[in-house]
């Protein structure tokens, strides 16, 4: 049996499913720790920062691609693009629309400002085609939601690329792959081309470039085209450069460098290229089933909650024991040991909602809406009238 064939038959791969968590757990960390390093006091705090902020950069571009790919794995001929948009709609927008409803409410009770402004823009996931430098907008609501309306596009624009991406010679491919992720090391190259001003509050970086890199969902479609891209790669058979040690290995040493890189050179253009190959790596091992600890059960079943985690977190160190929407707590130390105390609850807390928000929203969402309703019995024509199920379907 070829790998495309094996790819073809098995579109469940459980240990990317169990690396969405660790993904969605890197998100988390760095807005723990956003919340709370000012907080320790001394400068080995404020040095491992960057690396905090970077756990969140890489988490995200991780879903960027791991997107692309997924989908191009289950892909098939003959579904049509409408059925595919349904399927995604019904997929982000139930669980957006709760938490989001649940953001709205927390901030009444902290006296937190609701205008338009701040919500509307992110009812429609639409806020991160809007530069504004305070991210009042990027960040309305519930603030991860920003990546969704990156996603929005890729689903958008996924029936044409992967119509296009199909047409590609499989010699061609890595061309193709290499040159995508030339064209995202450049981006942070042409964003140095934008206006120096306005600056950002706090941290004085420069938000034309900021969002131009990390928020504007055409820039960030090139992840999830190297993703696509990579898929095929794998799905065709064609040869990896890594296994997944050694994969993984050049991934943590691009985190370490990308973390260092002046400017917004920091936030995606070291780290989308590794990540892709340790995507690949890790399916050609999950279809030989050479993966273990990333595909075991528990693993997995936090991976399958893992949109849900990503959704909930943040509301969870805005308005939970971290309080973080608060400005008077930003200035409470805290104890190295304390901050941990802090990190662990807040996970504890943000996996029992995740788990209620999959269970109560996303999953009968998706059971419910996904698919098109059959024709009722006495709508169909006689000659296609109910047959007896076969067994177990």
């Amino acid at each position: 049996m070829t790998a495309s064939t094996t790819a073809i038959e098995r579109s469940r791969l459980p240990a990317l499913t169990g690396a969405r968590f660790l993904a969605a757990c890197m998100v988390l960390v760095c807005h723990v720790g956003i919340a709370l390093i000012p907080r320790l006091g001394g400068t080995r705090a404020a040095g491992a920062q960057r690396y905090v902020e970077a756990a969140g950069n890489v988490g995200v571009s991780f879903f960027f691609v791991l997107s692309g790919f997924i989908l191009t794995w289950v892909s098939r001929p003959d579904d049509p693009a409408r059925r595919f948009w349904r399927r995604r709609l019904v997929k982000i927008f139930p669980n957006h629309l709760v938490t989001l409803a649940a953001a709205l409410l927390l901030m009444l009770s902290a006296s937190v400002p609701i205008t338009a402004v701040n919500t509307v823009p992110t009812v429609f996931l639409v806020q991160s085609w809007i530069p504004e430098q305070d991210a009042v907008i990027n960040y309305g609501g519930n603030a991860p939601s920003w990546s969704l309306a990156c996603e929005l596009l890729f689903y958008l624009s996924f029936p044409l690329l992967l119509r296009v991406t199909r047409g590609i010679r499989p010699g061609h491919l890595w061309r193709w792959l290499a040159g995508t992720a030339v064209l995202i090391a450049l981006v942070p190259l042409v964003a140095g081309l934008l206006p120096a001003r306005p600056t950002m509050p706090l941290t004085n970086d420069h938000w034309w470039a900021v969002w131009f890199t990390y928020y504007f969902p055409v820039t960030r479609l090139l992840e999830f085209a190297l993703g696509v891209l990579t898929a095929l790669l794998v799905m065709r058979g064609r040869r990896l450069p890594f296994g997944v040690v050694p994969a993984l290995a050049l991934a943590v040493v691009a985190f370490v460098a990308g973390a260092n890189l002046p400017g917004v050179y920091d936030r995606v253009a070291a780290t989308s290229l590794p990540l892709a190959l340790l995507i690949g790596a890790l399916a050609r091992a999950d279809v030989a089933d050479r993966v273990r600890v990333l595909g075991s059960r528990p693993l997995v079943r936090l991976g399958e909650v893992s949109y849900s985690l990503y959704l909930v977190h943040y509301l969870v160190v805005a308005y939970g024991p971290i309080g973080a929407v608060h400005p008077e707590n930003w200035a409470k130390p805290v104890s190295l040991a304390g901050a941990f105390g802090y990190g662990v609850l807040t996970l504890a807390i943000s996996l029992v909602l995740a788990w209620l928000l999959y269970t109560c929203v996303e999953a009968p969402a998706m059971r419910r809406f996904s698919r098109p309703r059959p024709p009722k019995a006495a709508d169909r024509p006689a000659e296609t009238a109910p047959q007896p199920s076969a067994p177990g379907t």
